[in-house]
């Protein structure tokens, strides 16, 4: 391949100095000032003071009747089923926990530049997704919000979510995440 990762790797820490960095940092440090720093879950047992790598999953099959419904709702709202998905999980973490400001992390695959799409390599980047909610809205109007915040977090995507933890410096503990969790 005439490109290789190390080379990715370096025209990007180049191309984020002049050109990305200082713009998308203002983005970040604007779109999470105050947030908070935890989800407060409610859970059947204390967290412990070091995070585990430990994990599970909980596989949830939907009925094709539902997917289609959800999916008919996203193109009504100009939406992706992603975008419904996440508005359905803020409404999910809002009830279980009462908090209108919500932090949630999800990943872009970092590919979208075609000279990328051949190259072996990680290009993930993490992105803090602030979402607020009002137990007023309705469904669509909080997808409608949902979109937007996505929308205008995809086009701030490009600054690596470890660099961006080095200029926020969030209060760190070993017991979660910073940023979100």
């Amino acid at each position: 391949l005439p490109l290789q990762f190390g080379d990715f790797a370096v025209w990007e820490e180049q191309w984020l100095q002049r050109e990305v960095f200082p713009a998308q940092l203002e983005f970040w440090r604007r779109q999470l000032a105050g947030a908070p720093a935890l989800i407060q879950l409610p859970t059947d047992h204390p967290r412990p003071a070091v995070a585990s790598p430990r994990g599970d999953y909980v596989s949830v099959s939907l009925p094709v009747e539902k997917l289609l419904a959800l999916q008919t709702l996203s193109r009504q709202e100009g939406a992706t089923t992603f975008m419904t998905f996440l508005a359905l999980s803020q409404v999910l973490l809002w009830r279980y926990t009462g908090q209108t400001d919500i932090v949630i992390g999800t990943a872009a695959a970092g590919r979208d530049r075609p000279e990328l799409q051949k190259l072996v390599g990680f290009f993930v980047n993490m992105l803090a997704l602030r979402l607020e909610i009002d137990g007023q809205w309705s469904f669509r109007e909080l997808l409608r919000r949902v979109k937007a915040a996505a929308l205008e977090t995809y086009a701030n995507q490009d600054l690596p979510f470890e660099r961006l933890v080095q200029e926020l410096q969030p209060v760190r503990s070993a017991g979660y995440n910073p940023v979100f969790q």
